[in-house]
């Protein structure tokens, strides 16, 4: 079973700046580098979609997934809280009559 490697911000940053900024092509670059062709398109992709906020990390999100991620959760949490209130209103709204 051969172990999944791990790469740094910024070896990706500098592994696509090889293809975009040279006349290298892709191919060559990842053979060079020890990683998948497909990768290499990934990662570049990738840094064209969001240069600031590519490659966050391992565990790590990017802000707008943080933000996302936090909304949801207050918002499990209000839905929560309304459903609360709605079986207390219930039990005590028939302890009145």
């Amino acid at each position: 079973m051969t172990r999944r490697r791990k790469y740094d911000r910024q070896f990706k940053i500098e592994a696509v700046r090889l293809v975009t900024d040279s006349n290298r092509k892709a191919t060559e670059v990842a053979r060079d580098l020890g990683i998948n062709v497909n990768q290499l398109y990934l990662w570049k992709k990738q840094l064209a979609e969001d240069p600031k906020e590519a490659f966050p990390g391992l565990g790590n999100l990017k802000s707008s997934d943080a933000e996302l991620r936090k909304l949801k959760r207050e918002l499990a949490d209000v839905q929560e809280e309304r459903d609360i209130l709605k079986k207390a209103l219930a039990i005590f709204s028939k302890k009145r009559r």
